[in-house]
């Protein structure tokens, strides 16, 4: 197996018994478990605090849909560079659009990508929090308020934000090493020809 953390990575056996069942979770939902579930399973009750704050933002529903939350992180995770995180997400972000070039622009530079007007929003948002936090100040929110969001996806939009610096600092300090199936999730393989 290929090394995905520079820390130890506890086994079936050894990991806590709530990160044993989320890992089962999620090779049954998946068929795969992400190496972000095992490089953080080292500290098992810190890791399942993680998960449900992750999870609640990310994953339930709330006031973004799946696709600006995906959005966000891949835009976050581009900016931090996280190698880890951009894939990963990258792969959600091809799934909820039905469009690979089109999450790929973004991973690569939204600004280069199509957007509607609350999408360029966010990703500036995301973008300006994650660069300069120390710069926000209360004229960021308009471009946000002019393209239709209301307080409480402004609330969402930046608990997402926050989340995907922090997991993105973990994986990056740490170097998780991102699954293979993310790479291909949500590709039409079509062959390259030279003309």
């Amino acid at each position: 197996m290929n090394r995905i953390s520079w820390l130890a990575v506890p086994d079936e056996h050894s990991a806590h018994e709530g990160v044993q069942k989320l890992w089962a979770k999620a090779e049954a939902n998946l068929g795969f478990v992400p190496n972000v579930f095992r490089a953080q399973a080292l500290n098992g009750e810190q890791f399942l605090t993680w998960w449900n704050a992750f999870n609640t933002l990310v994953n339930r529903d709330g006031h973004l849909s799946p696709l600006e939350r995906e959005l966000l992180a891949v835009v976050v995770s581009s900016v931090n560079r996280c190698v880890y995180c951009a894939v990963s997400h990258g792969a959600a972000l091809r799934e909820y659009s039905g469009n690979p070039a089109w999450a790929d622009t973004v991973a690569v530079n939204w600004r280069h990508a199509t957007l509607t007007g609350r999408q360029a929003a966010l990703c500036a948002f995301a973008e300006k929090l994650t660069r300069t936090p120390a710069d926000m100040t209360e004229r960021d929110l308009t471009p946000l308020r002019e393209a239709g969001l209301g307080d409480p996806e402004l609330l969402e939009a930046a608990q997402v934000i926050g989340m995907f610096n922090m997991t993105n600092r973990v994986s990056s300090a740490l170097g998780f090493t991102p699954n293979a199936e993310y790479h291909q999730h949500a590709r039409q393989p079509t062959p390259l020809t030279a003309d």
